[in-house]
């Protein structure tokens, strides 16, 4: 693994461990749905954002330039989230570390996960993962870094 791939799984690693929520509810997954909203809107950035709590969808918005596409791969990326209780970005950036890619071979259907940046897990102490932050649209690093500057600020406040 190369020092550049060992220091960014470093720093998605420190990010899942701070950004942890008190709790989170539909009013919670509102108000981050609309920072994400107002974050994107600003820039004029083409991306699809959605925000589940278990397998309710409390949050989603298709802004200019999205397509249908960018759903897809919202749901492909929250299941890896959900599968694996990491961030699709973290869990992408190991696998790749390692030469591997998520496939049949680790279990799953690469047609229904996705292992790119762009999904967030919303932890809760005492609880763990019970929920989910995405953007689709960008690059997946861009992807990765919208939602952690939104879930960042969210926290915040």
């Amino acid at each position: 693994m190369s020092d550049e791939s060992q220091i960014l799984i470093a720093e998605i690693e420190e990010q899942e461990r701070r950004l942890v929520f008190p709790k989170f509810d539909e009013a919670d997954a509102w108000a981050l749905g609309c920072l994400l909203v107002n974050l994107a809107t600003q820039r004029g950035l083409p991306v699809a954002l959605d925000i589940r709590r278990g397998e309710q969808q409390l949050f989603h918005a298709g802004l200019p330039g999205s397509t249908a596409d960018n759903d897809a791969w919202i749901a492909r990326k929250v299941r890896v989230v959900y599968r694996y209780a990491s961030s699709s970005y973290l869990v992408g950036r190991q696998l790749a570390a390692k030469g591997r890619e998520l496939d049949a071979g680790m279990g799953v259907d690469p047609a229904l996960f996705a292992a790119h940046g762009g999904a967030f897990p919303v932890r809760v102490p005492g609880v763990g993962v019970v929920g989910v932050v995405t953007v689709s649209g960008l690059p997946q690093a861009e992807d990765h870094a919208l939602v952690v500057e939104a879930i960042e600020t969210f926290l915040e406040e």
